[in-house]
């Protein structure tokens, strides 16, 4: 019995140390993993958003925490007004979650872009999504308040073919990401006068 109440003594101890570095790690690298999301995966598709903008849209960037979640803004400035954002939403495809960066211009309500940042989909079908340009041009224009579907559920966007789970996921992460902003319109609002000041 002593043998057994040592055993989970050292085992206890041994679990706590090793929770404990591991969560230090974490928490020691969590800026330079940021970094390097932003120079390489987020990045790109921010500054193609914001193409033309006079700021540097990856500095320029605020957070808004909306109950447990907290959501980077890239701030794009157009004729010398802080007009834009670029904001990251989700969509769930056909081999896991697609990430996209939508950019909206906050006085129109209008898409001024998208860009699929992250996906896990089949190479030459719904890897489409972030490849193809003519798929994500459809999305510039449309109202961020209405929800975006496909064409055959009834909306405007022709899905790509042989990936319309995918087309569809991307149509979700963009709905999202418009639930999200009308939601958080007011705090963008002021947030994004700050960058006027």
């Amino acid at each position: 019995m002593r043998e057994l109440i040592k055993m989970v003594v050292v085992l206890t101890v041994l679990a706590a140390f090793s929770g404990g570095l591991l969560a230090g790690l974490r928490n020691g690298t969590a800026a330079q993993i940021e970094k390097q999301q932003l120079e390489f995966v987020k990045g790109p598709a921010i500054k193609k958003i914001l193409d033309g903008a006079s700021n540097d849209p990856i500095s320029d960037r605020f957070k808004i925490l909306d109950g447990d979640v907290e959501t980077s803004f890239f701030v794009g400035k157009f004729d010398g007004k802080a007009n834009t954002v670029a904001f990251e939403s989700f969509g769930k495809g056909y081999s896991g979650d697609i990430g996209l960066m939508v950019g909206v211009n906050i006085v129109t309500d209008k898409i001024v872009g998208i860009e699929v940042t992250t996906h896990s989909e089949t190479p030459g079908l719904g890897a489409m999504a972030k490849d193809d340009p003519g798929f994500a041009a459809q999305f510039k224009g449309f109202s961020i308040t209405e929800p975006i579907k496909v064409t055959n559920e009834g909306g405007q966007v022709n899905a790509i073919s042989g990936a319309t789970i995918t087309s569809r996921a991307v149509c979700a992460a963009a709905t999202d990401a418009g639930n999200m902003y009308q939601k958080l319109k007011p705090q963008l609002t002021e947030k994004i006068e700050e960058f006027n000041k």
